[in-house]
């Protein structure tokens, strides 16, 4: 049997297998608790298996412009994942493309290859030279698995003898509108934790999570922070993808007969439990924190996630034991006895984040083995991307010292190869690649330029590059070779194979970020959406206190679990010690962060930082006629007092909600944000603006108004700073902001300094004489 067929034997044989172990797995009887009789769900499989469709082009796989194939740079791969609950039954690839008007044709060709496994041949015809062409191709269904590689090559000629592969005039353009269309089966899958936190989430998914939740009219708080807690740890796992947590109160949301199976949460507790949990033969009460996988009562596809309980204080429990991973989950129902955290969280220790406490190793950056590893004629870039926190102390443009360690194929000794080194996009140095050095393994030492948070949305007019405070950065090795490949005179042709080369960056190269001081200039509401600041600085949000309504809406809850949701895709971890109330006087005693959902609480209406308060009856606004844009650059930590020159009372019936940032009145290192909303439609602007990224860039400042026609961002009132400056540093940061002041404070210190040095050398002197000889 040949290499290649071996892939796609194997590939068959484990889909068949999982398709067959779904099948029986879904036939298989539970052990204790919520499963259907079998009777009942023989009934329930006999509907076909769902089938939908999965369109998305090169550019929702993250290309975000055309593919330009070269001779000497002919390949060209794409990544996508299928989801684990799915298998493929068909696919194709509608391919557009542009060949160079310089090609032969019929000797010039496109290979495409899905899975290192041959698919077709696209030869290139006359009449496509120098025009967009349009290919569909079948792609093999049975190859198709979790984790898929499309890889596209160029085999281009312009002559017939005497070629040099790396002529200018072999090129092949593929648009990044090229589109694979999937058809995906639902799987019967089997009621079984181990699977956790699959099929809520697949990190093969390129969508957004969305996780339904279904609760009792009216949850309490304690039910509430439960459900936080698991948004959070979705939140966390979906990252850039973002989670949707829709809410129902009472009952299953409505379904159609052709909607695509889901997957739910539900809520309920021994004293409040849904129609379907009354039988209490087949739903027996609970004696402690219980977890259950059960078939949906409406669809044999879909699965329901039970979290039971005696009160809240079990459903917070069960919520914590499944937001640290469910690591001894399994079966159909996991009982949980006990759930402690054992090490308390310290300030800044987010797993998103990278360490500022020491010199940080690449390897300890990487999300895969060969990360940092590059292969080919021209090896691919090595990439390397990590985020820092919002408050990092940025000033006068401090520098980051790296430390670089890289080995290399030695190059030729025809013309000049070389490491060229990119942060963010931008050029920051070129290393040569030597061809006679002792060693092919070299270090190098850089210091990485620091951009204030403010940059992080604007960092395409910044020429120097730099690393963004509060924002993903990304280094970029590219390792660039030249040789000889084709000489070629009047009788005369030399044409040299080409070699692969191969470059890579030592695991053991560091990043130094230790001994930067957390200081930031707030309400910096930009620091919120986009890293969860300040909610983040304690992963686990012990040090945050959520003010809700007492009575809080379906979508109301919905809006909050997104927010926590996002906090946790900030943080990469879940919200365990989070605590909500719907009393403000907690808020007195808290010592922590406060998130206020809702209505702005009467107490801080007549705060003298209270911008904008919005209300069932009218809403009003102070603003500055200071124009304000959210992404231009400012001095950062220079007071920018922006005092409101206008006040503006209205009553109106439209939507509208804000997000408003201010300094907490009972703690001058805490902040209050608060997401204002009154009615379900503000809920839902809110909402929508969330999962906006254009809308999420244009928030910053310390009051964000959103309405229908988008978002806007002004900055007014005082602004405060968290954080804690060494005392020297603290003091000439202060006078570097009064000049005279300063040259006045320096003149005197010199004076001064000359006067105790006169002093001290008199007194020398008269000791020096008094003595004897």
């Amino acid at each position: 049997m040949t290499a290649v067929a071996l892939p796609l034997l194997f590939t068959t044989l484990r889909r068949a297998l999982i398709s067959a172990l779904c099948l029986l797995g879904a036939h298989a009887s539970a052990a204790t608790l919520p499963q259907a009789p079998a009777d009942g769900l023989a009934l329930q499989l006999s509907p076909p298996a769902p089938v939908i469709r999965d369109a998305f082009s090169f550019k929702d796989l993250g290309q975000t412009g055309d593919i330009l194939l070269t001779g000497d740079n002919a390949k060209a791969q794409m990544e996508f994942g299928v989801r684990k609950d799915r298998i493929t039954t068909h696919a194709a690839l509608q391919l557009t493309f542009t060949p160079s008007p310089a090609l032969l044709p019929g000797l010039s060709q496109l290979r495409v290859y899905l899975n290192d496994v041959l698919m077709n041949v696209l030869v290139i015809n006359k009449d496509d030279l120098g025009t967009q062409v349009q290919r569909t191709l079948a792609l093999t269904p049975a190859l198709i698995g979790d984790f898929n590689r499309l890889r596209i090559e160029l085999v281009g000629h312009y002559n017939e003898l005497c070629e040099n592969p790396a002529h200018t005039s072999i090129w092949v353009n593929l648009s990044s509108a090229s589109l694979f269309t999937l058809d995906e089966q639902f799987l019967a899958l089997d009621n079984d934790l181990a699977w956790f936190p699959a099929p809520f989430f697949d990190a093969a998914s390129r969508t957004p999570t969305r996780v339904p939740m279904v609760f009792e009219p009216q949850p309490d708080l304690t039910t509430q922070t439960a459900a936080g807690i698991l948004a959070s740890y979705f939140g966390g796992l979906s990252q850039w993808r973002g989670a949707q947590f829709p809410v129902t109160y009472g009952a299953l949301p409505s379904r159609k007969a052709d909607d695509a199976p889901r997957y739910l949460v539900m809520w309920a507790t021994n004293a409040q439990r849904y129609s379907f949990l009354t039988d209490l033969e087949r739903f027996p009460l609970v004696d402690a924190p219980t977890a259950a996988l059960i078939p949906s009562p409406d669809d044999a596809y879909s699965k329901v996630l039970l979290i039971l309980g005696r009160d809240g204080t079990d459903l917070r429990v069960a919520a914590q034991a499944l937001a640290s991973g469910g690591k001894l989950f399994r079966g159909t129902q996991v009982t949980v006895k006990q759930f402690d955290p054992l090490t308390p969280r310290v300030p800044y220790d987010a797993p998103n984040w990278i360490p500022t406490d020491r010199a940080v190793q690449f390897g300890e950056l990487i999300d895969y083995p060969e990360q940092l590893q590059a292969l080919g004629q021209q090896p691919g870039p090595i990439k390397l991307a990590f985020n820092l926190p919002p408050d990092l102390f940025v000033w006068r443009n401090t520098a980051v010292p790296m430390r670089l360690q890289y080995r290399y194929t030695r190059p030729g000794d025809h013309g000049d190869s070389n490491l060229n080194i990119n942060l963010n996009g931008l050029y920051l140095d070129s290393l040569p690649l030597r061809t006679r050095a002792r060693s092919n393994e070299e270090t190098k030492s850089f210091l990485l330029s620091m951009l204030p948070a403010d940059l992080r949305t604007n960092v395409d007019k910044v020429l120097v590059p730099a690393l963004k405070v509060g924002a993903l950065n990304e280094l970029r090795f590219d390792f660039s070779y030249t040789g000889l490949i084709n000489s070629s005179r009047i009788g005369y042709c030399e044409t040299h194979l080409p070699v692969d080369q191969r470059a890579l960056i030592d695991a053991e190269s560091t990043l130094d970020m230790s001994g930067f001081p957390h200081f930031l200039q707030m309400p910096d509401l930009a620091a919120f959406i986009h890293s969860g600041f300040p909610y983040t600085r304690m992963a686990d949000s012990s040090e945050t206190l959520v003010i809700v309504p007492s009575t809080l809406s379906a979508r109301g809850l919905s809006t909050l679990l997104q927010t926590l949701g996002g906090i946790g895709a900030a943080s990469g971890y879940p919200s365990h010690r989070l605590r909500l109330t719907d009393d403000w006087a907690q808020a007195k005693t808290a010592r922590a962060d406060l998130l206020v959902m809702g209505e702005m609480p009467a107490e801080l209406r007549s705060n003298a930082d209270a911008n904008l308060v919005l209300t069932h009856a009218h809403d009003w606004l102070r603003q500055s006629t200071r124009s304000f844009k959210p992404n231009q650059p400012r001095t950062r930590y220079l007071p920018e007092s922006t005092d409101p020159d206008l006040r503006t009372d209205v009553a109106a019936s439209a939507p509208m909600a804000a997000i408003v940032g201010m300094a907490s009145p009972f703690d001058n290192q805490r902040s209050v944000i608060m997401m204002l909303a009154s009615t379900d439609a503000d809920y839902q602007l809110l909402r929508d603006a969330l999962r906006d990224v254009g809308k999420r860039a244009a928030m910053a400042g310390s009051v964000v108004l959103i309405r229908s026609s988008g978002v806007d961002s002004q900055r007014v009132g005082e602004p405060y700073y968290v954080g804690k400056l060494p005392w020297w540093l603290w003091l000439y940061f202060n006078l570097a902001q009064h000049p005279i002041l300063l040259a006045l404070l320096s003149t005197l210190c010199v004076l001064l300094v000359a006067f105790l040095l006169w002093r001290g050398l008199r007194w020398v002197a008269r000791r020096r004489l008094a003595e004897p000889n």
